[in-house]
């Protein structure tokens, strides 16, 4: 059987509630879950004090619409110190402090608003942790006993609660087995697998609860099953139970046939373990604070995976981080939302956390560098990529973005040996695999002035893929520029246009190889279209100024020249051109430059960024 492993970690179960998330009270963060542009750059600095009450407020209500959490608990609390007694203000610092990772300050919080009558529903989850933690099981159990059943819209935020009563009762079922009640634990998980739709989710944790306390049978007839084992933690709880019940062959094999398994470095490792005959403990529930950890990952996971996602996934992620430290699922889903909520400062501390655990994970590591690399924190960016090839030497992905990630800062000779490690480890007979490390290369090569081998490259990667526009337009243009088999070169950038018509680089190409041939009157309306496109780029408003000259509207060539100039040029030396055209003309400056060595140097054409595979 084919076990289907969820991207990146994440324990997508199928046929979960349909609630739309819990009910906790996050006014600000759930309101705003993403950040404008513009918005914080993941700086955690303090807070500065604000006097008042207004101005702490507003303070912290800003830092909480660009999700700076550190920020907006600091000026939360500030408001607070101004009045104590605010619900809101309360719940809402609590929230703050949860999604920065504050826990020991979230739990005196917590405190402070249970002893003034002003608990909510986080900051009974928070002392339900808090008991966990403290092994008090008996009285976790009786706290949520004591609790009265929520009314349909309680909660800040209006959503039904049907969601917070399952995941309280999925916490009592794990207290229950804490206090030493096993057949009350077993009964109240099974009890909740009635729910209509909550069936997977609760067999996965009833299966741990078994498999805790022996019963490793009944926890694989329960893991065997799709909807409940598939995904990554499933997958290592049924390995270690098919291991206890002496059946490692068994378990070798679900494991070599879950897809991805080469890219879990933690599967390989049990698999090995395996193979030299050892036993695998059952340590993926060591305590019932692990399986309570499990359960605000599930409901994390739950969130977090919605079509829109909910930014309490991190607060169930971080809970289960304090009650489990070593779950590194939890801190991995807390690093990836703190990612894309532009948080990178606390996102690397999760990252760190994991690398600490000797837990890299190299698909979430790739993901991370091409966050970093979007969001321009290219140094960071560089420093993953380093890291990751350095702790799994074995990876071409890994290879390939650190060569990516060299020539997007154009250190180009250096990427070159990072995508020969790539191709080396792909090998000769992978086909199609081989196109993207091949095509980057040729850029590579090109850039760093060694046409031969790029265009053998860029040929290479034709073969495996005659159809890439990509390639194909980057290689005429790149004998456009050299003057050489030009006839050729035009055929590849038609060939590209034909592929990729609305394409404001490769339209330019095609632009400029009509130029390079002296066919201006044709390069007009592929340049008119590539302008269109590409209003905002400096290099094309040029292009087409060069084109306008040499059909004789002078005019219009200085109006494009002009704004290529004020789009700021890549480079001084491109910015004197514009300026010697915009004063002498182009004919000065191309007999100029054919005075000093020959046929016209040519500013290039914009490169489009090489667009990698999807994963």
């Amino acid at each position: 059987m084919t076990t289907r492993l969820i991207p990146l970690a994440l324990i997508a179960l199928t046929a979960v509630p349909t609630f739309s998330g819990t009910a906790l009270a996050a006014p600000m963060l759930a309101q705003n879950a993403a950040p404008s542009s513009g918005e914080t750059n993941g700086s955690t600095t303090n807070a500065p004090e604000i006097r008042g009450l207004a101005g702490p407020y507003l303070a912290a209500r800003q830092a909480a619409i660009g999700n700076d959490y550190s920020n907006a608990a600091n000026y939360y609390l500030q408001a607070m110190a101004q009045d104590d007694t605010d619900a809101f203000l309360q719940d809402s610092a609590l929230v703050a402090l949860i999604s920065s990772g504050e826990m020991e300050r979230a739990g005196a919080l917590a405190v402070t608003m249970s002893d003034q009558g002003r608990a909510t529903e986080l900051a009974r989850l928070m002392q339900r942790s808090e008991l966990a933690r403290a092994e008090r099981w008996q009285d976790l159990v009786n706290a949520i006993d004591k609790t009265p059943d929520p009314s349909p819209n309680e909660g800040m935020d209006g959503q039904d609660s049907g969601g917070n009563q399952l995941l309280d009762k999925m916490i009592r079922a794990w207290a229950l087995l804490g206090a030493g009640n096993a057949r009350q634990s077993l009964s109240a998980f099974e009890e909740l697998g009635k729910i209509r739709g909550a069936r997977p989710m609760v067999n996965y944790h009833l299966a741990l609860a078994k498999a805790a306390v022996g019963d490793y049978e009944g926890a694989e007839l329960l893991l065997s099953e799709p909807a409940t084992g598939a995904h990554i933690l499933g997958v290592i709880a049924r390995t270690q139970v098919l291991s206890q019940l002496e059946r490692n062959k068994d378990a070798i094999a679900m494991l070599e046939a879950t897809p991805g398994f080469d890219e879990e470095p933690q599967l390989v490792t049990l698999r090995d373990r395996m193979e030299k005959g050892e036993t695998l403990p059952f340590d993926s529930v060591r305590t019932p604070a692990d399986g309570m950890a499990q359960v605000f990952l599930t409901f994390a996971s739950v969130l977090a995976t919605a079509e829109e996602p909910d930014p309490l996934a991190l607060i169930h992620a971080r809970l289960a981080s304090y009650l489990s430290p070593d779950l590194g699922e939890a801190r991995l889903l807390s690093a990836q939302f703190l990612q894309a909520m532009g948080q990178f400062d606390l996102a690397e501390k999760e990252f760190e956390a994991l690398r600490d655990l000797g837990d890299m994970r190299p698909i979430a590591e790739l993901s991370r560098i091409d966050a970093l690399s979007r969001a321009e924190r290219l140094d960071d960016a560089e420093k993953a990529a380093l890291a990751l090839t350095a702790a799994h030497p074995e990876l071409a992905q890994g290879w390939i973005a650190l060569g990516d990630l060299l020539r997007q800062q154009d250190k180009f000779s250096q990427a070159i040996p990072a995508y020969d490690k790539a191709l080396s480890l792909i090998g000769d007979n992978a086909g199609e695999a081989r196109w993207f490390p091949l095509y980057a290369r040729g850029i590579a090569l090109e850039r760093s002035g060694q046409f031969p081998k790029a265009e053998a490259d860029f040929r290479a990667a034709l073969e495996l893929r005659p159809d890439s526009a990509q390639v194909l337009n980057y290689l005429g243009y790149s004998l456009v520029d050299r003057n050489e088999k030009l006839d050729e070169a035009l055929e590849l950038i038609q060939r590209a246009v034909e592929l990729r018509p609305e394409d404001g680089y490769i339209l330019d190409s095609l632009a400029w190889a009509y130029f390079r041939m002296g066919r201006y009157e044709e390069a007009v309306a592929p340049m008119e279209k590539a302008v269109a496109a590409m209003a905002g780029d400096s290099l094309v408003n040029d292009h087409m100024g060069d084109i306008f000259w040499m059909v004789g509207r002078h005019r219009e060539a200085e109006i494009q020249w002009q704004r290529a100039l004020s789009l700021k040029p890549e480079t001084e030396a491109d910015a004197q051109r514009i300026r010697t055209k915009l004063d002498r003309g182009l004919d000065a400056v191309l007999d100029e430059e054919m005075a000093k060595g020959g046929k016209p140097p040519v500013v290039r054409a914009p490169e489009k960024p090489a667009e990698a595979p999807k994963n």
